[in-house]
């Protein structure tokens, strides 16, 4: 019999849990048959969302169910404090989870504020990158081939045939960066030129030329302005190379970016107290392959590192002195920049090749003396002091006879042009015993006329001489000169200077016999100060110009004291009086070298042992015998370094010494200056008439990419095959030692040596002398 049950609506509430187990509720089934069945008959329907525990409880305390009840044993919560521990479990649960929230939070805003910074950083650059594109590139245009220039910064670039940059340089310094720059008016521009204006300031003219492998740049500045002076600056940075020229710079650096010079007007000077030497050009050269080279009409004043900076400027500049005459109403700056792909071939191009041009026979010969017999420099006291010391040379029996020559005190004052009959009664006797001996004789004039000569009346009469500006033209204008206080100058300009002064010389010349002339013609500072000539001088040392080509054009002149440029051949340009020193002696190799470079490849070194002996010898100050000696030690390293230059010259004799040695050392050296250098100083001198180039050589010229070579300062070469590095140091017997590419012939033991490396602590004899002869290419080391 089948029992039928009949629930009320609260009875048919079924809960069914997530894990399918029996509904809750108190009723029952008979069988799992009919549970099934009456399962079957429930709609099938998603499962309800499990409530939570606590959610439960607040559902039942919300319907009013007492505690009691939810304590029952019905229940899944079955205490107070369980309920507690709950609340307790979740807040554990959600405190690290809403703090871990919040850090992940914090890591996404500084993420997002890192991109943005950086975003903002990128900007930035792009911005400033733009910025100096447009104006290093855009507004920096390549007027020619291999230049370019940036006319608003006022910025010059000029690169070599391979792309690589030569000189840089910032021009017109001293306009303000404000001022606008406009194409010149059509009335200042010129066909070949590029014209730019700076208004008010200045207007600058660019042109260009090219010679074989050569670009030059041509550059005028213009002032508009007097209170304007052009000036333009170059970087001498390092990473721009070295630069060599000029001449002997005060405390003559080599390179002479290493130096430092304040801005001062480019002109000949005593280096012990004026800043430039007896010799120099206006031509500069860069190891990466450009020179600069100024106008011999542009007021020049130069700077190297002045101002704490590593730029050479130069500037057009009118003062009161050096530049008087102006040529323009207002300064002008005018110079070119000329680029190769290498110093070498570059200076190549530079050099004069035409010193041969209207050399007669006798004049080549004159060349080969002066390279092979030696220079007696005599400061002549009287006639017994000249017989002897041409007796004590005879007496050496190892030197050649050579050309006596004596300084200015011949004369009993300076302008006399005729000897002191005081000091020389029977002169014309001595001469002729010279004479026979062998010697050809040399006499010091100079263009000083002292107010105690007996030519100073005369010369003011005939209006021969130098007048002072602002002044009446039949006042003198004076200066000092050597030992004489007070001295006229000779107006070389005036043409009735000239004919009065080769009469006496001529009159000289024939009455004793004389050879030829030595012409000491002061500095630019020598000049009186207000200087005025008949006809108006560039500058001071213009007037050396005038009188050497007046003078070698008319008689024989052996040398010259200093020059500007560079006289005809066969005549010799001397180098400053060294002191006799060592730190003299150091400054003889760079000064060679400078002198070449910049186009006097015919140079009279100095006195052996130095042009002014020290009051008495460092080694032995209470000798009397040494006084007026050159240090011993010196003497011999400047006798082994003279050796090898064009001229050797003597004042003190080494039979001086009371030392056997150094007189045997005399005798090795001269042997070897017989045997190998003067063959080599007359080879490279006919070259030298060809190509220009000097016969001392830097040794960059025999490897121009060493850059080792760039910076040697006391080793040089004869021509391309002899290298020579001399002891320049008190108490040294060893010293390091360069040598360019190629295979080299020790000079001192014979053994071979490698090129393209440093020698270190290369061993010296106090003897010896380090030197090195070129071997052929094909040898096998």
């Amino acid at each position: 019999m089948t029992s039928k049950y009949t629930l009320s609506d609260s009875e048919s509430s079924v809960t069914f849990s997530n894990s399918g187990s029996t509904p809750s509720g108190s009723f029952g089934s008979e069988t799992d048959d009919e549970h099934h069945e009456d399962l079957a008959k429930v709609p099938l329907q998603a499962p309800p969302r499990r409530k939570s525990k606590i959610a439960v409880m607040n559902q039942k305390l919300d319907a009013g169910v007492d505690i009691a009840d939810i304590q029952s044993p019905n229940s899944t919560i079955t205490s107070v404090n369980s309920i507690s521990s709950l609340l307790k479990e979740k807040l554990q649960l959600s405190i690290p989870q809403a703090l871990r929230s919040n850090k992940k939070r914090q890591n996404d805003d500084y993420r997002l504020r890192a991109f943005v910074g950086f975003l903002f950083l990128c900007v930035i650059f792009l911005v400033g990158f733009a910025h100096i594109y447009y104006t290093q590139n855009v507004l920096q245009r390549a007027y020619f081939e291999k230049f370019r220039f940036n006319k608003n910064q006022r910025v010059l670039h000029v690169y070599s045939s391979t792309g690589a940059e030569t000189v840089s340089g910032k021009l017109g310094n001293g306009i303000p960066e404000d001022t606008g720059v406009f194409p010149c008016l059509p009335n200042d521009q010129k066909s070949d030129s590029v014209c730019l204006e700076w208004l008010h300031y200045s207007r600058l003219y660019l042109s260009h030329s090219k010679r074989e492998s050569m670009h030059c740049y041509h550059l005028t500045w213009q002032s508009l302005n007097p209170q304007f002076n052009p000036t333009d600056c170059f970087d001498w940075s390092l990473r721009r190379g070295h630069w060599y020229g000029g001449g002997q710079i005060q405390n003559m650096a080599y390179p002479l970016d290493s130096g430092k010079l304040e801005l001062s007007a480019f002109v000949t000077g005593d280096i012990r107290r004026n800043p430039f030497g007896n010799v120099l050009k206006r031509y500069f050269l860069n190891s990466k392959g450009a020179t600069i080279i100024v106008d011999s009409e542009s007021p020049l004043y130069i700077s190297i590192n002045a101002n704490r900076t590593k730029e050479f400027c130069l500037q057009a500049k009118h003062d009161a002195f050096a530049y008087i005459n102006h040529l323009t109403p207002l300064p002008q700056l005018n110079y070119t920049i000329c680029a190769a792909d290498n110093i070498k071939n570059l200076h190549s191009l530079m050099a004069e090749k035409s010193l041969w041009d209207g050399l007669k026979p006798e004049e080549l010969q004159a060349v080969d003396v002066l390279l092979s017999e030696p220079i007696w420099q005599i400061s002549p006291t009287n006639e017994a002091a000249i017989y002897n010391y041409t007796e004590d040379v005879i007496a050496l029996g190892f030197l050649r006879q050579g050309h006596v020559l004596l300084s200015e005190e011949w004369q009993k004052s300076p302008g006399d042009f005729v000897l002191d009959e005081d000091r020389f009664p029977s002169m014309e006797e001595t001469i002729n015993i010279i004479r026979r001996r062998g010697f050809q004789v040399v006499f010091s004039i100079q263009p000083f006329i002292s107010t105690e000569s007996v030519n100073f009346k005369d010369a003011i009469e005939n209006r021969l001489l130098i007048s002072e500006r602002g002044s009446d033209p039949r006042i003198p204008a004076l200066t000092r000169y050597h030992k004489s206080n007070s001295a006229g100058v000779l107006d070389i300009t005036n043409n009735k200077t000239l004919p009065w002064l080769l009469k006496k010389l001529e009159d000289l010349k024939t009455k004793y016999h004389i050879h030829s002339f030595y012409l000491d013609l002061g500095t630019a500072h020598d000049m009186p100060h207000y200087y005025k000539c008949d006809q108006p001088l560039t500058n001071p040392d213009h007037y050396k110009t005038l009188f050497t080509k007046a003078i070698v054009s008319s008689i024989p002149v052996l040398g010259v004291s200093g020059a500007i440029l560079r006289p005809k051949a066969p005549v010799f340009v001397s180098l400053p009086p060294f002191p006799s020193s060592w730190k003299a002696i150091k400054t003889v190799i760079p000064t060679i070298l400078s002198y070449g470079m910049i186009g006097f490849p015919f140079i009279m070194p100095g006195a052996v042992g130095g042009d002014v002996a020290l009051p008495m010898s460092d080694n032995n100050p209470n000798n009397d015998n040494e006084v007026n000696l050159p240090d011993k030690e010196l003497y011999v390293r400047w006798l082994q370094l003279s050796t090898f230059l064009p001229v050797i010259r003597f004042t003190h004799l080494p039979s001086k010494y009371d030392d056997e040695s150094v007189l045997e050392m005399a005798k090795s050296l001269t042997t070897l200056r017989q045997k190998t250098v003067t063959p080599l100083l007359k080879k490279y001198a006919n070259e030298t008439l060809s190509s220009g180039l000097p016969i001392i050589r830097p040794l960059w010229m025999l490897d121009p990419m060493d850059s080792a070579c760039h910076v040697v300062v006391d080793e040089f070469s004869v021509g391309e095959e002899l290298i020579v590095a001399p002891i320049l140091y008190s108490g040294s017997r060893q010293r390091e030692v360069y040598l360019p590419s190629g295979v080299w012939r020790d000079g001192i033991d014979g053994s071979l040596r490698k090129g393209s490396r440093w020698i270190h602590n290369y061993r010296v004899a106090e003897d010896k002398i380090a030197y090195f002869v070129k071997m052929p290419d094909n040898i096998l080391f």
